[in-house]
This record gives structure tokens, C-alpha cells and sequence, in this order.
């Protein structure tokens, strides 16, 4: 039998109890977070589900390297609401962190939180400024207007440099630069209350949980999805054939972007520009590991600069986790400046920034070096609200076209950019395609009641967030 026939019997022969009629069959597209959720989901309403992923593993942008001897998040690791009800916040602590000017010098907590609050009136003076414009503007632009009508706010010599930092911050946040960030939007995100925290353990056992008993086809890139009257068609880089009465595409936005996956017939142009007008960010991690602690117990490692391309921050998992590990973190332009080079260089940049704080500081023994940006089965980071690009464009991005669906943190108007985002598409999705088919047969008793977001919830902790 021709491998193609073969497939096609896969996904169709496997038959229900309710008249022998076959099961519905769905391809999720994307073994990530979303693409999980949406395949669980389905797989517990009795579909028959294939999930086609592009890597020769699980997880997406959540990915848990072990090559150190322990876990390191390489991809997304915060966890958002710190609060009791919450039955992760017992992996977290509290975040701290401190700051220091390229001589190595430790700025003064109490100027770090003068800054802190005056960067905080900034942005609050930035939606004054959005009431009065016709047009959208960047964050940066906003920044500069408020400053000329509140001098107050204007910062001098180290003050200015932590003020940068903090932009800095911010930028890592939307892992775009503040000139591409848009004023009109960048409040829209809904923030889980608590605060945020890291995942000490990693979160591969997550990403297991979710993919446990799944169909899932790794090292397969899907290359052509084809809208059929009767169904869909997706065909493969290798040129394998996948048919099924539905698909999920779960995939980075940065992929949709680059037509990596041809549609046939085109997507409606409400569709294609959703792709088209998001902002698609880059953030990448160069984890070093050193065999002693040379530096403070805080979470966070803070560089100072006169911009914010110039600041730098260290994530240190020593505190959190007891390995002796700081994580670099650049984002946006400097991430994919830093991209360009070979890994080895990209750790030495990092560690020449860790040395304009820490002279003293040892070599490291081994680093991890992400490559988000350039990463095929990625291409980017997450995304953001772009400059003159309306908020709704995560909805429209996640409308359904036909019998495809469509999940992933770019599809999450609520929360983008965020892996509890990306899960809660997933679980739409599915419900959507589930409605759909209920809708459709209504004479066959193959489902049960589609599951609603609330109830999905017990398949993975949802409280979970960036990079």
C-alpha cells in the first residue's frame, strides 16, 4: 500500500459504536502549546486527531533544554499569578534584582525606585496622549511628547540611564523595540494578578502532560493546505499526503508571515492581512553556566546605558532553581543583532556585559544560545501591537476560515504573547470545531457536549506566561 493511501486510512478507517459510521478527523497543525491544547480537547470529544508538528519534538517555543545536567528553560518560563489559589505559586518566589552602570557600579535601590515610579507616570501620561491624537504613534514617540510637557518627569546622568533600563524591560516584554510598539495598544493585554514567577522545574513536565496519548507525526513540516468541499488536505515537505475533515493551524505567526504553508485556495484578505499587520517580536536567551556564584542573590541583573539597545538584564535561575546559572535576555533589534553571530560570539557578548558589572566574574563552563529568530518552525519570538495596527487583529486572526481553525499566543486578544493565551485558543478552537461538526450532524450521536474553556482548564495549569 502507497504511503498516502495508508495515511488516509489512518485518519479515516477508525470507526465509531453509533451506527458504524467513521469518526470525524481533525489535523492540528503545530505540536505547541496551543496545538495540544486543541488536540486533547478534540481527542476527548471522540475525533480522531493527528497532530503534524515541523521539529523532532514537542513544546514549540516552550522548550526545556537538560544538556547542563538540570532543566533550563530556553523558551517561555514565567508563571503569572502568585496568589494561594494558584497550585503552582509554591515553584516561584518573588522577583528582585539589581542594577549596575557599565563602571560596576552598583546604582542605589532607592534611585532604582524613584525611576521606577516616575517611568511608571510616563506611562500613564502616554494614555493622556492617545486620547488627543487621530493617529496611532510608537511608545517611544509618546515618551518623548510627555517628557517636553512634564519636565518633572525628565531624568539626568544615572537616573536617565535607569530609566532606559526600564524601557529596556518594557521592550523585552513585547520583544519589539519602543519605536515599533504601539501607544493606542500597548495597555490592551490582560495581566493575571499576583505578579510573576519563574518555573522552577522547568516546563517540560507540562508540555508531557499535554502531549501524553497523542498522535503526534514529529519532523513533519507541512508545506500546502489545500480547502477541500469535503474536507481539508495538507501535504507535506516530503510530499506526504494528510486528508481529514478539519484542521487546527497552531503555528508561530512569524511562519504564517513568511508563506511558509501555502494556502489553496488564499485565504480571505480580512485573513491575510491579520497576518500581515501584527507585530511579530524576537527575544532570545544565551544561558551561561558557571561552576561558582560570582554574583548577588537577586533574580534579576541589571546593566545600565544611555539607550535602551545599550541596557542589558541576567535572569539568575541560582536563586530560583540552586544551579549556578544567569540567563542573558536581549530582545527585539538587539536579539537579532546578537542572532547574526556564531554561538560562541553570542556568549562572549554576554559575557563581556556581565563582566561591565562583575570584573571579576569567572568564564563560564558551557552556554545555551536560542535562535527564535531564525529557527524555521518559528521565525520570531511572540507578538505585539504594532503602530497603527487596530487590537482586533488577534481576533480576526482567530476567526475560522471554512473548516480551518486557527490557535496560537497571536490569536489571543486577551492575552498574547503568553503560553495561558496560547492554551485558551487551543481549547477554543477545538470547541469551535467541535460546534461545527455537531452542527453539521446533528443525526449522529458521535459527540458529547463541547467543553467549555473553564472545564479544559484541568488538562494543564493555564496561569503560565512569556519568556
Amino acid at each position: 500500500m502507497a504511503p498516502t493511501e495508508q495515511l488516509s486510512r489512518d485518519l479515516t478507517s477508525s470507526q465509531s459504536k453509533h451506527g458504524g459510521r467513521s469518526r470525524p478527523t481533525v489535523l492540528v497543525i503545530g505540536a505547541g502549546v496551543a496545538g495540544l491544547a486543541a488536540a486533547r480537547v478534540l481527542q476527548a470529544q471522540s475525533f480522531k486527531v493527528v497532530v503534524l508538528e515541523s521539529r523532532d519534538r514537542v513544546g514549540g517555543r516552550v522548550y526545556t533544554d537538560h544538556s547542563f545536567g538540570f532543566p533550563v528553560d530556553m523558551g517561555a518560563s514565567w508563571l503569572h499569578g502568585l496568589c494561594k489559589s494558584n497550585p503552582l505559586a509554591h515553584l516561584v518566589g518573588q522577583l528582585s534584582y539589581a542594577l549596575f552602570d557599565m563602571e560596576g557600579n552598583k546604582v542605589p535601590q532607592h534611585l532604582v525606585t524613584e525611576v521606577g515610579l516616575a517611568f511608571e507616570a510616563l506611562l500613564e501620561e502616554t494614555k493622556k496622549i492617545r486620547e488627543e491624537i487621530s493617529t496611532d504613534i510608537s511608545v517611544k514617540k509618546a515618551f518623548s511628547t510627555v517628557l517636553e510637557r512634564r519636565p518633572d518627569l525628565r531624568q539626568e546622568g544615572l537616573r536617565y540611564k535607569v530609566l532606559q533600563w526600564y524601557l529596556c524591560r518594557m521592550e523585552g516584554w513585547f520583544a519589539a523595540d519602543a519605536d515599533n510598539i504601539s501607544v493606542q495598544s500597548w495597555d490592551e493585554e490582560e495581566v493575571l494578578q499576583g505578579g510573576h514567577g519563574l518555573m522552577v522545574r522547568g516546563y517540560g513536565p507540562v508540555i508531557a502532560a499535554l502531549s501524553e496519548g497523542l498522535d503526534i507525526r514529529l519532523n513533519t513540516r507541512v508545506r500546502k493546505v489545500l480547502r477541500r468541499v469535503q474536507g481539508v488536505r495538507a501535504i507535506t515537505e516530503d510530499g506526504t499526503v494528510y486528508d481529514a475533515d478539519a484542521a487546527v493551524i497552531a503555528v508561530p505567526l512569524g511562519v504564517l508571515k513568511a508563506d511558509i504553508i501555502r494556502f489553496e485556495p488564499r485565504l480571505p484578505d480580512w485573513k491575510e492581512i491579520s497576518i500581515k499587520d501584527l507585530g511579530f517580536g524576537n527575544e532570545n536567551k544565551i544561558a551561561l553556566f558557571f561552576d561558582r556564584v560570582c554574583w548577588p542573590n537577586v533574580e534579576f541583573l541589571g546593566v545600565v546605558a544611555p539607550t535602551s539597545y545599550g541596557c542589558s538584564y541576567f535572569l539568575n535561575l541560582r536563586k530560583a532553581t540552586g544551579h549556578p546559572v544567569l540567563v542573558y535576555m536581549p530582545a527585539g533589534r538587539l536579539a537579532n543583532d546578537i542572532e547574526k553571530l556564531s554561538d560562541e560570539a553570542a556568549a562572549s557578548f554576554a559575557v563581556m556585559q556581565l563582566k561591565r558589572i562583575l570584573p571579576n566574574a569567572a568564564e563560564p563552563i558551557r552556554y545555551l544560545v536560542s535562535h527564535w529568530g531564525t529557527d524555521p518552525s518559528s521565525l520570531g519570538c511572540y507578538s505585539y501591537d504594532a503602530v497603527g495596527k487596530p487590537h482586533d487583529l488577534y481576533e480576526r486572526l482567530r476567526t475560522p476560515v471554512d473548516n480551518l481553525f486557527w490557535a496560537g499566543e497571536a490569536t489571543s486578544q486577551r492575552f498574547p504573547g503568553t503560553v495561558h493565551g496560547a492554551f485558551a485558543t487551543g481549547v477554543m478552537a477545538a470547541e469551535e470545531c467541535c460546534r461545527r461538526f455537531v452542527e453539521q450532524n446533528r443525526d449522529l450521536e458521535l459527540f458529547q457536549q463541547p467543553v467549555m474553556a473553564e472545564e479544559a482548564a484541568d488538562y494543564t495549569p493555564l496561569q503560565i506566561s512569556r519568556l
